[in-house]
């Protein structure tokens, strides 16, 4: 009997060892980080900003893959239904909410189809016109489109896309309709407002800061209730009139629903690791992204948060009844 009992317990430390042997063996080969729009674009940046700094600490690459299409949903469905062996990841902004209401038919339920790892950023926005635009403030903006309003046109990067319902919100603010034009991402779209082809397109900073500084646009406003450090004498749209105006862009990052918990952990350390690394803070800052303070960067705050948002913006999207499908 002492023999059989100390064979069992032999066996249960091996097993033991064994299983610890294989979590701490995570990863072993390069991880897949999903961005759902285009190379170049805001949402890109911060990916692989983020991406290059989590590749330290597990010591695997993080390759960033774009999936472009359908607001995001295209992206986000296939993460959904990847293997949740931990190697395929999703970085998403507020359409990871948003989907919901524009979307009548979603082929996933983002509150119980992924895991969640953690929130990264929150990114200002600024609304800008094409260099020789002739208003110079958001005030003359808003009389210029209500004059113009059958020949001025607004960009943005697809239904459901931050730059789209930023653009709505303007459009309700300014008590104008403008014809729209949905490109397939933001970088397309501020190559066109660049180029002249487009008259406005409202995009985030991580984007829009290094075309604004070479003077290659025009800036109107940011979308914060208060200035922001990055471009501390550009007033907001807020203060100029536009009252209530404000959209900030967040960032979470998914894996697919039963992700073992051993991966899902790393992955949040990875995370926070490169939230304090100083060449992600510094590129940030730079980008005028600001880091989510560490009570927001787990998994549990990145659900409530989500939960919060699909709240909020549902049904105000489904009242207007505006649908992407």
């Amino acid at each position: 009997m002492r023999a059989v009992k100390f064979a069992l317990l032999a066996l249960a430390a091996a097993l033991a060892a064994w299983s610890g042997g294989a979590c701490a063996q995570y990863p072993t080969h390069a991880i897949t980080m999903v961005v759902p729009f285009a190379a170049g674009g805001p949402t890109d940046t911060v990916a692989r900003t983020l991406g290059n700094s989590m590749s330290k600490a597990l010591g695997q690459p993080v390759v960033i893959e774009n999936k472009l299409g359908a607001g995001g949903t295209i992206a986000v469905n296939y993460v959904a239904k990847a293997n949740p062996d931990g190697y395929t990841i999703l970085i998403h902004h507020n359409g990871m909410a948003t989907a919901t209401g524009l979307y009548r038919k979603l082929p996933y339920n983002p509150l119980t189809d992924f895991e969640y790892i953690g929130q990264v950023a929150d990114v200002p926005m600024t609304m800008l016109g094409r260099k020789d635009l002739p208003p110079n403030t958001a005030k003359e903006l808003v009389a210029y489109v209500r004059a113009n309003r059958d020949k001025v046109n607004l960009a943005n990067a697809g239904l459901g896309a931050v730059s789209h319902l930023c653009g709505m919100l303007f459009m309700q603010a300014a008590e104008a309709e403008l014809t729209t034009i949905p490109f397939s991402g933001t970088a397309p779209a501020m190559a066109a407002l660049l180029g002249g082809q487009v008259d406005l397109l409202c995009d985030q900073t991580t984007q829009t800061i290094p075309q604004i500084k070479a003077d290659k646009v025009k800036l109107y406003g940011v979308t914060t209730k208060q200035r922001i450090a990055a471009l501390p004498d550009v007033p907001t749209l807020d203060e100029q009139g536009l009252k209530g105006f404000e959209v900030v862009v967040w960032h979470g990052v998914y894996a697919p629903k039963g992700t073992p918990r051993e991966a899902l952990d790393r992955l949040n350390a990875a995370l926070r690791s490169a939230l304090k690394d100083p060449v992600v803070a510094a590129r940030f800052a730079d980008l005028g992204a600001v880091i989510v303070p560490e009570s927001k960067q787990s998994p549990a705050a990145l659900r409530d948060w989500l939960k919060a948002e699909i709240d909020k913006w549902q049904p105000a999207i489904r009242k207007a009844g505006v649908y992407a499908d």
